[in-house]
């Protein structure tokens, strides 16, 4: 007997690396861009405001935690779209944070770590929302969603 090997098993072999990846790096990317907002902070007196940051700049990390225990119900392309995301935010934010905390002293240092964390929640937003509508497309009508069609 020939087993069949459906789409699904193989977007489930490819996504399950992949979730563990992204979750690797959001960590590992969440823990950095903390250390590189305490390095940047490190001369401002309010302990108050610092924590404030530190909770500004984590926030897009623990939405994207949270979005990969909500999305298993989520279509393949969504799941997988909201993977790459947490990929490229991850390696962005070490980027950005670590120029801004390890590069030369700037007067207004204070900008990135204000601005990057809404950016990452509307690319977040953006990537699954479209990838999520693509799927939606892919589904032929009255179908499961296992079947591939453009309707």
């Amino acid at each position: 007997m020939i087993s069949e090997v459906g789409p699904d098993r193989v977007a489930g072999a490819f996504l399950g690396p992949l979730r563990t990846a992204a979750l690797v790096a959001v960590l590992t990317g969440a823990a950095a861009s903390v250390a590189f907002t305490l390095v940047a902070g490190h001369r401002n007196p309010s302990h108050f405001l610092m924590v404030l940051f530190v909770i500004w700049v984590l926030s897009p990390f623990m939405a994207l935690v949270f979005a990969t225990f909500i999305s298993k119900s989520w279509s393949v392309l969504a799941r997988g779209a909201l993977y790459g995301v947490m990929l490229f935010l991850s390696l962005a934010s070490l980027a950005i944070y670590g120029c801004v905390a390890l590069g030369p002293p700037r007067a207004k240092t204070a900008f990135v770590f204000v601005v990057v964390p809404p950016l990452s929640f509307l690319l977040t937003i953006v990537a699954v929302s479209t990838a999520a509508l693509i799927s939606r497309r892919w589904l032929w009508p009255g179908g499961s969603g296992g079947e591939l069609g453009f309707t």
